[in-house]
């Protein structure tokens, strides 16, 4: 009897040893645990704030932020992509049965090639074919007579009723933009100027940021393909330029009648902008003179295509519902497509265009 109660009390005590030894085991691992170093080498924050997720935490967390982002832009591209496919199986592409504006644009759609043999000689007669047809009648013109005789290009906007530029000049809501250097031939904006339209020249080589003079606003400005880099300072003093989907913000404008725009060789890029940016939707007419002596600021390719990719620009524009009613070659300048003789071309052409379908 006495034997099994000291087996007993040996059991007993054994017992509670071991659950002590235990007890001890456990706190020493979990103090030394919180303990231990982060993996920047840093201890871990204090029991004041336990609980509260540390700053490596939260830096993971903002990562796993960031990629689910872009994976759910990745999805969203190759989504458009499906449903491009499903509208060019149908025979047009996608981005031209949207409404332009409407859809984020990231490149133009470019034509097939005029001919298999991809020659720069099919390639240019397409084009001067396509830029030397009138693709409307205009029943009369504004500034196209009034241009002095010998200046370069003849610039005229169509006054014919069924467009609404005549409307909107009787109800003085007529707004005109004009992009180019101090010396070009203003006679179509002094000439719309008088019958009533609200003029803005935009001229980057004026010492002044605003001047009104005479009947037209004048501005230290240029229109670009591309918003100034904020980080990079202007070569010149009074430079600047800037897109025209900025510009009318800026001003607070959201319907240009004539938009007239001689940019020396930067046309090709900025119209480019104009379309993927769908700011032509805020465009009554267009005005332009086009550079075919060389390929254009940041246009590149061999000459074949790029006449394709001129072509294609314009053919974006009839696709958004302009229709070429004016055409002129300036006679003084010399007879060189992209530095070559070609079909005996001019080496700058002033089309003039009509947005069909605006009604503002």
């Amino acid at each position: 009897m006495a034997r099994e109660r000291l087996t007993r009390g040996l059991l007993l005590r054994l017992g509670v040893l071991l659950t002590a030894v235990c007890v001890c085991v456990h706190v020493y691992l979990d103090t030394g645990w919180r303990g231990a170093p982060g993996p920047s080498g840093r201890p871990t924050r204090s029991g004041q704030n336990r609980g509260q997720p540390s700053r490596t935490q939260l830096e993971a967390e903002e990562r796993d932020r960031s990629v689910k982002r872009r994976i759910s832009y990745v999805r969203t591209l190759k989504k458009d992509s499906r449903a491009g496919r499903r509208d060019g199986d149908r025979g047009e592409p996608a981005a031209r049965r949207r409404p332009h504006g409407k859809t984020p644009r990231w490149h133009i759609d470019l034509e097939p090639w005029a001919a298999e043999s991809h020659s720069l000689e099919e390639e240019a007669k397409r084009f001067l074919n396509y830029i030397t047809t009138r693709q409307v009648s205009c029943a009369s013109f504004a500034g196209e007579e009034a241009a002095p005789e010998g200046t370069k290009g003849a610039w005229a906007a169509c006054l014919d009723p069924k467009y609404s530029l005549t409307r909107r000049i009787h109800s003085k809501h007529c707004r005109v933009y004009s992009f180019g250097l101090g010396a070009d031939d203003r006679s179509l904006e002094r000439s719309l100027a008088r019958a009533g339209c609200e003029v803005h020249c935009f001229d980057p080589s004026q010492k002044q940021p605003h001047l009104l003079q005479g009947e037209m606003w004048l501005h230290r400005l240029s229109v670009d393909w591309r918003d100034p880099n904020p980080a990079v300072v202007a070569q010149r003093q009074y430079a600047s330029t800037k897109k025209l989907a900025t510009i009318l913000n800026d001003f607070g404008h959201r319907e240009v009648d004539v938009l007239k725009a001689d940019m020396e060789s930067a046309e090709w890029k900025i119209l480019e902008n104009l379309i993927l940016e769908g700011v032509l939707d805020s465009v009554g007419q267009l005005l332009l003179e086009i550079h075919l002596h060389w390929a254009g600021f940041e246009v590149g390719g061999d000459d074949p295509t790029v006449v394709r990719y001129w072509f294609s620009l314009l053919k974006e524009l009839e696709h958004a519902n302009f229709r070429l009613f004016h055409v002129n070659s300036d006679p003084a300048a010399p007879h060189l497509f992209l530095h070559k003789n070609v079909l005996n071309a001019s080496s700058a052409y002033t089309l003039s265009w009509v947005n069909a379908a605006w009604k503002p």
